[in-house]
């Protein structure tokens, strides 16, 4: 196959991964807001809520990523390569909290609205943990 051919291919298999993580991501914030809502409404702290919620989402999106958008990259099932790819995975959750919260905590001490400063962290940190995850917790097994 000639090398241009390739390399259309290697960036539409790109953009439609990037297009899975993207749909993996809007059912992860669904699942983790959907459920802080039910969980303040039976009377649960918004602390407590939140942070279930913020659990629950990290867990639909592994349940997604593992199976649909890195599932070339992803151990078999019951083995230590999977187990530390689930660690990571939790750590790249934690990395994107932490650029979430900086982001939105430098802007609103600048004077910037908190609302615009956390769509700013949103695609901050969802292209943060795209990448993380893709190049260090699901690297293809090839690399």
């Amino acid at each position: 196959m000639h090398p241009a051919i390739r390399l259309i291919g290697s960036i539409r298999r790109g953009e439609i991964r990037w297009l899975n993580y993207l749909l993996a991501s809007a059912l992860a914030l669904g699942s983790d807001a959907g459920l802080f809502l039910l969980l303040l409404d039976a009377g649960l702290s918004p602390m407590a809520a939140s942070a279930i919620g913020y659990c629950a989402g990290i867990l639909v999106h592994w349940m997604v990523s593992s199976r649909l958008v890195f599932a070339d990259g992803a151990a078999v099932r019951g083995t230590g390569e999977r187990h530390r790819q689930k660690l990571l995975f939790v750590g790249s959750a934690l990395v994107g909290l932490a650029v979430t919260t900086a982001i939105v905590g430098t802007a609103t001490a600048l004077g910037l609205d908190p609302r615009l400063a956390k769509l700013a962290a949103i695609v901050v940190s969802f292209q943060t943990t795209y990448l993380l995850r893709r190049h260090i917790v699901f690297r293809p097994v090839s690399a």
